[in-house]
C-alpha cells in the first residue's frame, strides 16, 4: 500500500518476487493522488513514469507466465488524467488490465472530494451527487448559540473534515428547511458539536441534516446502510464487511 519511491526500488521489489517461487509479477500499480503540489502537468507526468516503468519491465520479460498484465492507478480527484494517459499506454507483449480505482465517484462526498473532483475541471461532463447524509436529532440546547447533536466520532467521517449542517426537519411538524446559520464546530465520542447565528431556529428533538467528507472512512462505521429515496423513505440496505 505504501508503493516504492523510485524504479530503481521497483526493480528491486520485482527481483524479490522473482526469486520467490510462490510469487508471480503481473503488473504495476501506484497512486497518484499524493503527487506534490499535484496539478494536471505533474499528475501525467508521474503516470507516464509509471507507464515507462510497466513498458520497460515488459521489455525485461518480467511479467513472463501472468495472462495479462495490470496496470493500475487512479484515485478518486485524478482519473481523468489516469484515463488520458492510460490511452496512451504501447502495445505489450500481453493484454493490458487498465484498473482504475476512483472510489469517491460512487460514494461522493460534501467535502475533500466535492472540491477535488475531476468533474470540477471538465463541467461539461456532469457531476457527482453526494453519497451519504448523516441525521442526528438536538438532544441539548444549553445556550443560544450552542447544541449538541446525538451523533458523534463513532458515526461520521471525520478525518479530513468534519460535517457540514444542510438542513434541519422540524420535531414539531417534519418540515425541512435549510440549516442557515447552522455550523458544526467539532466531534467527541457521541456528540456533535453545533454552534448556532442569532436567529437561526433549532430546537431540542429537530433533526440536522449534514453531509460527510471523505466518504471512505464511513463505510467502517456502519455496519447497514439504509438506502433511501429524496423523501428519505428507507428502500433497502446495504450491507458492508471491514
Amino acid at each position: 500500500r505504501t508503493g516504492a519511491r523510485t524504479e530503481a526500488d521497483c526493480a528491486a521489489v520485482a527481483d524479490a518476487v522473482a526469486g520467490a517461487g510462490s510469487l508471480r509479477l503481473v503488473g504495476v500499480a501506484g497512486y497518484e493522488g499524493e503527487v506534490p503540489d499535484a496539478d494536471p502537468e505533474r499528475v501525467r507526468a508521474w503516470l507516464r513514469r509509471l507507464v515507462a516503468l510497466a513498458a520497460a519491465f515488459d521489455g525485461e520479460k518480467r511479467f513472463a507466465g501472468a495472462g495479462e498484465i495490470v496496470i493500475s492507478a487512479g484515485g478518486s480527484a485524478w482519473f481523468d488524467a489516469v484515463a488520458d494517459v492510460f490511452a496512451e499506454i504501447p502495445e505489450l507483449s500481453l493484454p493490458v488490465c487498465k484498473l482504475l480505482r476512483s472510489g469517491a465517484y460512487v460514494s461522493h462526498d460534501d467535502g475533500h472530494y466535492k472540491h477535488l473532483t475531476p468533474f470540477n475541471r471538465v463541467p461539461e461532463e456532469g457531476a457527482l451527487e453526494p453519497a451519504f447524509r448523516l441525521w442526528a436529532q438536538v438532544v441539548s440546547r444549553p445556550t443560544g448559540e450552542q447544541a449538541f447533536l446525538n451523533a458523534g466520532k463513532r458515526d461520521a467521517a471525520y478525518d479530513l473534515d468534519l460535517p457540514e449542517a444542510q438542513v434541519v426537519r422540524s420535531a414539531r411538524d417534519g418540515s425541512v428547511r435549510p440549516a442557515a446559520g447552522i455550523t458544526v464546530t467539532g466531534l467527541s465520542d457521541q456528540h456533535t458539536w453545533v454552534r448556532t447565528e442569532a436567529g437561526a431556529e433549532l430546537e431540542v428533538g429537530d433533526w440536522v441534516g449534514m453531509g460527510l467528507s471523505h466518504p471512505c472512512t464511513s463505510f467502517d462505521k456502519w455496519q447497514l446502510i439504509p438506502l433511501v429515496e429524496a423523501d428519505g423513505t428507507v428502500t433497502d440496505y446495504i450491507r458492508t464487511f471491514f
